[in-house]
This record gives structure tokens, sequence and C-alpha cells, in this order.
């Protein structure tokens, strides 16, 4: 028989983990590959700003297969670390943000060479979904948010970019 060839179908499992944690707080989940992650995400995280308080967690794959995880504020570290343990898919990582948004750290973590890929960031009520199979367990996406209710007006047009220059995106 040809090794290539698979032997079997798989069996797979599918879960939805919920994020626990208040409506007030930001939440990013992604993948990255390395157990020097957690270090170059902190780093990210505290070089985005001063008052950004933060806590990540990153579950390793191999070795000793621990939850790693760093941060500025210890409740947010465990806050990350408790859903870390939760999702227990290979290489999944869990950052919390309070004083600041997603936006103003997305970029520096997706320049962290261990970043493979961000599923969402959000402060939405957020399920992860997992696939499990004899292999181990990984993320396959999230569900995030509700479904739109219709298309913006011209009016709902103007109350955004109000919006975006009162909390100053905008000019």
């Amino acid at each position: 028989m040809n090794s290539a060839e698979p032997t079997a179908r798989p069996d797979v499992e599918l879960t939805a983990v919920r994020i626990d944690k208040d409506d007030d707080l930001n939440v990013i989940i992604g993948q990255a590959h390395f157990i020097k992650t957690i270090e170059d995400l902190h780093e990210a995280l505290a070089g985005a700003g001063p008052h950004l308080r933060f806590g990540v967690a990153f579950c390793e794959a191999s070795g000793p297969r621990l939850v790693r995880h760093s941060g500025n504020d210890a409740d947010l570290v465990a806050l990350a670390t408790r859903n870390a343990m939760a999702i227990a898919a290979g290489h999944a990582f869990v950052v919390f943000l309070r004083e600041g948004y997603p936006v103003n750290v997305l970029n520096a973590i997706r320049h962290v060479p261990e970043v493979c890929g961000i599923f969402c960031a959000t402060s939405n009520t957020v399920q992860v979904l997992i696939a499990q199979t004899d292999c181990g367990r990984g993320i396959i996406g999230v569900i995030d948010g509700q479904p739109p209710l219709g298309a913006e007006t011209l009016e709902d047009q103007d109350d955004r970019k109000r919006l975006l220059r009162v909390i100053g995106y905008k000019l």
C-alpha cells in the first residue's frame, strides 16, 4: 500500500468554547508557532503604548505542552491563561486588552515573526470553534458577533464618520 494513501477517515469532534470575559474587555485570538512567542508578544504589546494593560497566554503544542503566559496586569494574565486552557489548541494565543484597543496593537502583533494568523480582535461575545482528532486540537474559526440587521443609511454613514472623528481615529 502507498504510504501517502490514508487508511481510514479520521474522526473529528467539533466543539465551541465560549471566551470568558467582561463586556468592556477586548480579546485577540491567534495562532503562532514557537515557545519564544510569549516573550515576543509581550514586547510587542508593551511597546504599543504606556497606558495599555494586557495579559497574554500561549498554548505550547509539543514538549512540556504548557500554557505560557505574561503581561503587565495580573488579572488579565490570569484571564488569558484560563481561556487558553479552555481552548487547549496547539499554538493558540489569547490576548486581553484594557485601556487600549486591538486597532492599536494588531500591526505590532502581526509583525511578531512567530505569528501565523489572527482569528479575531473584538470586544464582542466570542466562541472559538475547535476541531479535535487523534492528532490534537486546533482552532477552525470563531463566532464573533451577531448577523447584520440591514445596510447602513446615509444617516448611519454620517453617524459613523462623526464617531470616528469624536474618538480620534479620523480628522
